[in-house]
């Protein structure tokens, strides 16, 4: 009785001279497992918290943030500018058209942007203004590893008023809204601190990104299941490292990799995402597990493509499948946050900690609202889950709070590029014309320039230009619009190209688009050989050679302005 009596009052936060003592007394497996690990990492932390993985959470969607930002900063005004291809200007307009006229509630449940309250003859400052406010703040996250409510809601107002002008936006858009969103409630309204002693991280919170990461993973899975019958047969993998959207170097050799192993990627691919997110509802170790896998899931994807910061931020939640106990060895060198944590745990073991006030009391009612909210969204999200016709990468509300995902579900054998060719001779026809071609940034081009690396960075209009390929002009008007900039020299649109072969000199009277389909030279071939990543061949055009007199009807119609009128 003794010995049960000090067992019930004795802090299960105990030093590292007594934990050999506790542990012995200890009758738990878990608890067995948990001591060996915190002599590991020379701290002994109960296991069930999260401070430090508040911390980890934070600083994590502050990285992916601050490469969201960088991209739109470079990128926005080119893209969606008062000169970019696709004007925000123009949509914003358009919506408000269609809402009757008037800025007002309609127009912004249709386009959530505080765009609609900022000067549109200053659209290109307005884009800089939001994506160096969001640079700034997501870098002062990063450094700090702490953030409040009111700077998280700043920047998921931000992104927002990005995204939802941005026209053509990608799946990873609404899942980092939605992330960043949920990092909202981690933290408290006001206070900056790191482990702020009256706002522990909530379980609720840590739950709704455990549940993000599960239906990400099992919308991936099930919509590969459910599309290309490439992935029921094992045999997706065998295309995927060369026709996905941005190879990198990587990608060459594990597109050579033997048929076996290509079958056993695509296996592994079907039990991380189908089985493995189960694992988060069997308990502690489990979860863990999960966590470890998705995580070395990412990893692999990385290294073996360039899929802009999707990856990167799939990692996010899966970061909530850990405890405090399991993440200390992160933080060794700076052992004032893990001192912190531990005196904290001493306090709450001895009843110390501090009486509930009417703010914890609040936040406590605000985390129970945000579980309701987030299960009642997921109602639809769950539905189309379940539904044989599953969508991927759709929002059901517009603010994109719970969202569906998936990737991949299916997959191009073969991979065709559009190429951009000019000529300065004043007829196109005729075996003289000499066309000379203009490189992207990134995408395949020249055949012997080696595939970029770029990830987590993103090239928006390489990776928009690899959707163009496998449709038509028609279907893809704003390559039109590229090709007339390009008879100007526009200087907006140069600036997303790496190559200009009319650099410095006349303007090019003609520019076409010609359709190749690509293929990785094999290594140890006579192409490789010479230096050549790549062997190509032509398919066709992809639209007909056009110059400024044959685009200026086509630019009128659509109320765009007239290449060189800027």
């Amino acid at each position: 009785s003794a010995l049960s009596s000090d067992w019930s009052v004795a802090p299960r936060v105990i030093s590292c001279a007594c934990a050999e003592r506790w542990k012995n007394m200890a009758s738990s497996s878990e608890n067995e497992d948990s001591t060996k690990y915190e002599k590991k990492v020379g701290v002994s932390l109960q296991t069930g918290t999260y401070w430090l993985t508040r911390i980890v959470l934070l600083r994590a969607l502050a990285f992916i943030y601050f490469v969201a930002f960088t991209v739109a900063y470079n990128q926005n005004k080119q893209l969606i500018g008062e000169k970019g291809l696709m004007p925000c200007k123009d949509y914003l307009r358009s919506v408000k058209r269609y809402v009757g006229g008037k800025i007002g509630f309609a127009a912004l449940a249709y386009t959530p942007s505080v765009l609609w309250f900022m000067d549109w003859n200053e659209m290109d400052a307005n884009l800089d203004g939001i994506a160096l406010a969001g640079m700034a703040l997501s870098g002062f996250v990063l450094i700090m590893g702490s953030a409040n409510m009111i700077i998280m809601g700043v920047l998921w107002i931000l992104y927002h008023s990005i995204v939802n002008v941005g026209q053509l936006c990608a799946g990873w858009e609404s899942q980092l809204l939605e992330s960043v969103f949920l990092g909202i409630f981690l933290c408290p309204l006001w206070s900056l601190s790191p482990m702020p002693r009256r706002c522990p991280p909530s379980l609720v919170s840590i739950w709704t990104f455990r549940w993000l990461i599960v239906r990400i993973m099992l919308g991936a899975g099930l919509i590969k299941i459910r599309g290309d019958r490439c992935w029921r047969e094992l045999t997706c993998m065998d295309y995927h490292y060369e026709t996905q959207p941005v190879p990198n170097p990587m990608s060459y050799y594990m597109h050579r990799s033997p048929w076996w192993f290509h079958r056993f990627e695509t296996l592994s691919n079907h039990f991380i995402e189908l089985v493995v997110p189960f694992f988060t509802f069997m308990g502690r170790r489990m979860c863990m597990l999960n966590g470890v896998l998705q995580i070395l899931f990412q990893v692999v994807l990385i290294i073996s493509g360039n899929l802009s910061f999707l990856n990167w931020l799939t990692i996010v939640p899966s970061l909530a499948c850990f405890d405090d106990a399991a993440l200390a060895f992160l933080f060794r060198r700076s052992g004032r946050a893990t001192q912190t944590l531990l005196q904290i745990q001493t306090e709450e073991a001895s009843g110390l900690k501090p009486a509930p006030s009417k703010g914890m009391l609040i936040r406590r009612v605000l985390n129970v609202s945000l579980g309701i909210l987030i299960a009642y969204l997921s109602v639809p999200v769950v539905m189309n889950l379940l539904s044989s016709r599953q969508m991927m990468n759709t929002s059901f509300d517009p603010l994109r709070i719970v969202n569906t995902y998936g990737a991949f579900g299916s997959v191009t054998k073969e991979r065709t590029e559009v190429v951009f060719q000019g000529t300065l001779s004043v007829n196109h026809t005729g075996e003289e014309v000499v066309w000379e071609e203009y490189e992207f940034l990134c995408k395949p081009g020249a055949l012997d320039r080696r595939p970029c690396l770029i990830s987590p960075y993103h090239y928006r209009l390489d990776w928009l230009m690899w959707f163009a390929a496998f449709q038509t002009y028609e279907q893809s008007e704003w390559v039109i619009h590229i090709a007339g900039r390009l008879l100007a020299n526009d200087s907006t649109v140069l600036s997303l190209m790496g190559h200009n072969p009319f650099q410095n000199r006349e303007k090019p009277r003609w520019i076409r688009g010609e359709h190749f389909r690509y293929k990785f030279t094999r290594p140890g071939s006579s192409s490789a050989a010479q230096g050549k990543w790549w062997v190509r061949k032509r398919i066709g055009p992809y639209f007909p050679p056009v110059n400024l007199d044959s685009l200026r009807s086509y630019f009128q119609s659509r109320n765009w302005p007239l290449p060189g009128s800027y």
